[in-house]
């Protein structure tokens, strides 16, 4: 009989009970960005077979579930995944794996998508798990506005973005216009012979781009937008954009960190961070975000980690 100690123990360690049997749990293992090696899939094929029941599922948090492994066995299966550099877990109040799509290489990708996500994942999921979290802090990367991934349903959400910036004087008035044939928002529209861009309708996906043979969008502001507070489960939150447009990686990832110290901060056990956001008035988060407030209090708010 397991007790109900070594059940939450083991939980903690991404083992999750399998209902269907009495003493079997379906171990996650961590991607890291959605992507392995041949190496590594061999590997967890190959414990799967030494330590489950040759089964693998995969979750929709990209992780490899390895289906049906005794509770007897889970201390070797351990130790074979470290000697295969991968690690289990995914679970509890704190930062989840990262979820990326394939943009970096995907014909409607405008970032590296798995690039930034094995940032994420070291930076935030490998070092912040020690942190505990008034809930569960989950993290999506999507290559452009389709939304593959669902960013805007997670409580931080990264999409690529490329939006034209049209130039009247440019346009010739063609009578068949590429861009608005091309663009699937038709943001894009003719007006007395002349194309116009509805900015509200335009979502950056950037396939515009280049289209004009006479150059009117060939302007663009490129990078990444974040969304912060989305859920999706028991009750739905869609997140809320930074007004801002992050050039760079690395301002993502400051981002990142200065939400994840924002919910640590500010939120309240058991609730969400879109709760939290809801709470406190997105303006004000927005405002907080955007400043570096949180980060010269990193010490502090950590400090009861």
């Amino acid at each position: 009989m397991i007790s109900q100690e070594d059940i939450a123990r083991v939980k903690g360690l991404g083992c999750l009970r399998d209902k269907t049997t009495k003493d079997c749990f379906n171990v996650r293992v961590i991607t890291g960005n959605g992507k392995l090696g041949a190496d590594k899939v061999r590997a967890i094929a190959e414990a799967a077979e030494l330590y489950g029941n040759g089964e693998v599922a995969f979750t929709t948090r990209l992780t490899a579930e390895i289906q049906r492994v005794p509770f007897d066995n889970l201390n070797e299966l351990f130790l074979f995944l470290k000697k295969n550099d991968l690690e289990s877990g995914g679970t509890g109040p704190r930062v989840r794996p990262v979820v990326s799509c394939k943009g970096t290489t995907c014909v409607f990708g405008l970032i590296d998508t798995y690039s930034l996500s094995e940032k994420i994942h070291k930076r935030f999921y490998q070092g912040y798990h020690s942190v505990s979290l008034p809930h569960k802090f989950k993290i999506a990367v999507g290559g452009c506005p389709n939304n593959c991934v669902k960013p805007d349903l997670n409580d931080l959400g990264v999409v690529g973005y490329k939006a034209p910036t049209f130039s009247p004087d440019k346009c010739k008035g063609c009578k068949s216009c590429a861009v608005s044939i091309s663009c699937p928002m038709n943001a894009c529209k003719l007006y007395d012979g002349k194309a116009t861009l509805d900015s509200a309708l335009c979502t950056g996906c950037g396939r515009c781009f280049g289209k004009c043979p006479f150059g009117a969008f060939d302007g663009y502001t490129q990078g990444y937008k974040v969304y912060i507070g989305g859920r999706w489960g028991k009750s739905a939150s869609r997140g809320i954009p930074l007004k801002a447009v992050f050039e760079t990686e690395e301002q993502v990832l400051s981002i990142v960190e200065k939400t994840i110290l924002l919910f640590k901060k500010h939120g309240v056990a058991g609730e969400r961070l879109a709760q939290t956001v809801e709470r406190l008035g997105f303006d004000k988060v927005e405002k907080i975000l955007l400043s570096d407030e949180l980060l010269n209090e990193k010490s502090a708010i950590l400090g009861n980690a």
